[in-house]
């Protein structure tokens, strides 16, 4: 992928998240995530009550959302209108999970957002992460966001590495991608839109939009 593609407006459809304005003036969408936190603790209470109840420290839930009660939640997050937090979902803070999100059975969130009407809906960590509008991860897939050896994390592109000074950051995996079952997304993953990755992967770099990710080396255009 060029760098032309990694920004933010060719990976993400931000008219399909509350976290939109965290977005403006950032070139690359993990530039976000350093900021989650507090752009939800200065949103939260911006929110109308009508449509959303406070609970506890910086925490804020839609009134239409489901929220089980095994869940364990903390802030600082948000949870949309129609989202699905279900059993022993476990939500560690400065997380975003949008409009109509599923968020399934002993699925982690960690320093995330969540678009509109994604889906991790069993058994998946997502940490340090961004997944975009109807992206699904099926179950067992996850995000690693820590390198063995502890370095930052880098983008591999046609025009050279992009350094983006984190030492944690998971995967961006833009709109409508799916991701097959107990795949790992290694730090610094990204896969363009409407990308499909088998199950089993193990995801390292860049996958450019429009294709199927059958293993490294071997990237298919799909048609």
């Amino acid at each position: 992928m060029t760098n032309e593609e990694l920004k933010t407006t060719n990976l993400l459809d931000l008219s399909k998240t509350i976290a939109a304005p965290l977005f403006e003036g950032l070139l690359y969408p993990w530039e976000a995530l350093p900021k989650i936190s507090d752009f939800i603790a200065a949103l939260g209470p911006t929110l109308p009550e009508e449509e959303y109840e406070r609970r506890g420290d910086m925490v804020w839930i839609a009134r239409s959302a489901t929220v089980y009660d095994s869940a364990w939640i903390q802030g600082p997050l948000i949870v949309c209108p129609g989202a699905e937090i279900r059993h022993c979902a476990f939500i560690r803070g400065s997380a975003i999970v949008g409009s109509g999100a599923v968020i399934g059975n002993s699925t982690e969130l960690k320093n995330c957002i969540i678009f509109d009407s994604a889906q991790v809906p069993h058994y998946n960590y997502i940490g340090d992460s961004i997944l975009g509008y109807m992206a699904h991860l099926g179950a067992g897939a996850i995000t690693s966001n820590l390198k063995s050896d502890r370095s930052l994390v880098t983008i591999p592109s046609i025009d050279g590495k992009i350094h983006t000074e984190l030492k944690k950051f998971g995967a961006i995996v833009g709109d409508h991608v799916e991701v097959g079952c107990n795949s790992v997304l290694n730090p610094g993953t990204v896969i363009g839109r409407g990308s499909t990755v088998y199950p089993l992967s193990m995801v390292r770099g860049t996958i450019p939009a429009g294709s199927i990710y059958k293993k490294q080396g071997e990237i298919a255009e799909k048609r």
